[in-house]
């Protein structure tokens, strides 16, 4: 007979309803609905080369969609700055008549294709810029709202009329942040770790802040942070490749990181599932950093940035959330 004695094994969770927050491949059997269930990723995801900006670039705004996104401003070289607009309609760049009313570098930029919204960053030679400017899919129009700080390669999340501003440089790393309702900034509670050239994911409400610097040059970190409307709250759990200069898409729930520098440009992409990062086996084609993104955990968007030259390079993201799924068996 078989002795099962030193067999070791895991024990199965029994529960009459899924877990809210499971973590990838967990297993749990369902009472309510009588089935085995687990928690992974069935389907490779990919990055695949999208068309090219109309110029070449780095440290624009990006905003919108994976088949409907917006890069506004940068800077083609050093000692630039652009008022350059294109738009994206998931297979091409087409260059906007209109540019930003004031060239910048290092904006935050959040919101839609036809409701963009661009503040702060820095004209040449060197100037912190406290503006704000609103696109209606067509034009950019300035507004009466001002940042209260002026900062630059800040990052941001949300809408054209209910935004959040955070991180940057004044004169040096900033923890800084502040909440937009379509008229007005408001200075709010500020980041636990101050830092510049971070990514930013989520809404006013539900933000996230992943990676980025956190002294002049080139400090690297992989925390993460979560804004719940009022104050942040430090992750225990942070990047899994420290970096800043990087891209982000998604929600508070659901995100991605790709690219950036960690001492040289990288490719590496995560996903985030509320809890902690996971490494993508697929990274991106080119890397690069200070590059514009755009979308969602499953469809999202890289574009321009330093490669290590100046790139005109696009990408997109296609993917499958991490997500419940049913186990059979026959």
């Amino acid at each position: 007979m078989t002795d099962y004695i030193g067999i070791q094994g895991q024990n199965i969770l029994i529960t009459a309803t899924d877990p809210s927050n499971p973590i990838e491949g967990q297993i749990w059997y369902n009472t309510t609905s009588n089935l085995l269930k687990g928690y992974a990723n069935v389907v490779t995801n990919a990055w695949a080369s999208g068309g090219n900006l109309n110029t070449a670039r780095a440290n624009g705004g990006g905003a919108g969609t994976q088949t409907a996104a917006l890069y506004a401003g940068g800077d083609s070289g050093p000692g630039t700055s652009l008022t350059t607009t294109e738009l994206y309609n998931g297979t091409s760049w087409t260059s906007n008549p209109t540019g930003l009313n004031t060239a910048r570098q290092g904006t935050g930029t959040v919101g839609i294709q036809t409701a963009g919204l661009i503040f702060g960053g820095q004209s040449i030679p060197g100037a912190l810029l406290s503006s704000t400017e609103t696109f209606n899919g067509s034009t950019w129009s300035n507004v009466p709202g001002t940042l209260n700080t002026a900062r630059r390669v800040l990052s941001g999340c949300g809408l054209q009329t209910a935004a959040l501003a955070f991180g940057g440089i004044i004169t040096t790393n900033s923890a800084v942040t502040e909440s937009y309702n379509g008229t007005t900034w408001t200075s709010v509670n500020s980041l636990n770790t101050a830092r510049y050239t971070l990514a930013g994911a989520g809404t006013n409400t539900a933000a996230l802040a992943i990676g980025g610097e956190t002294s002049v040059p080139n400090v690297s970190v992989g925390s993460t942070e979560l804004w719940n409307g009022t104050s942040w709250t430090n992750n225990p759990t942070g990047l899994n490749t420290a970096r800043s200069a990087l891209g982000g898409a998604g929600t508070q729930t659901s995100a991605l990181a790709f690219g950036g520098w960690v001492g040289v440009v990288s490719a590496a992409t995560e996903l985030w599932n509320g809890t902690a990062w996971t490494t993508s086996p697929t990274s991106m084609a080119t890397a690069r950093r200070y590059f514009g993104s755009a979308g969602t955990q499953t469809a999202a968007l890289a574009f321009g940035g330093i490669a290590p030259a100046y790139s005109a390079a696009t990408e997109e993201w296609t993917g499958t959330a991490v997500a419940v799924r049913t186990i059979t068996t026959s």
